[in-house]
């Protein structure tokens, strides 16, 4: 998919938000793989983690809105043990989620979760979806 990168097009704030959420510094990745070769979650998710971090190094923020990468990551560090940069991508991943919630957009809607999901569903996976889905 051929994007195309201008100032229209770019967001230099959503970078340093990243950044400051993160602590992470994403300018540090060169693109080797490693975190999407280690991911155990990668045939779940839209785009790879290096194509998530090579969207954020382009500040190509719109890029962003609609992928499950950030959502379906289990944040298990596997990445992040095995960036020969020593980038915690897994801290990157959370950063990301942050950003879309606080523009209050949840990833899944409570209130449209059928009963019966609501009851067989064990109470702290719940508390924990709804900690890290909804805003």
């Amino acid at each position: 998919m051929p994007v195309k990168i201008s100032s229209e097009t770019t967001t230099k704030d959503f970078v340093q938000k990243i950044e400051e959420l993160s602590g992470q510094n994403v300018h540090l990745c060169f693109q080797c793989g490693t975190c999407s070769g280690s991911c155990p979650m990668l045939e779940h998710m839209d785009f790879s983690p290096r194509k998530v971090m090579h969207i954020i190094q382009l500040e190509l923020e719109k890029g962003l809105d609609n992928i499950n990468t950030c959502w379906i990551c289990a944040s298990c560090h596997t990445c992040s043990a095995r960036c020969p940069r020593g980038i915690d991508i897994a801290r990157v991943m959370e950063a990301l989620r942050q950003v879309i919630l606080r523009k209050n957009k949840n990833y899944i809607e409570p209130s449209k979760l059928s009963e019966e999901a609501v009851k067989e569903c064990p109470q702290i996976a719940m508390v924990a979806a709804f900690r890290k889905l909804t805003s």
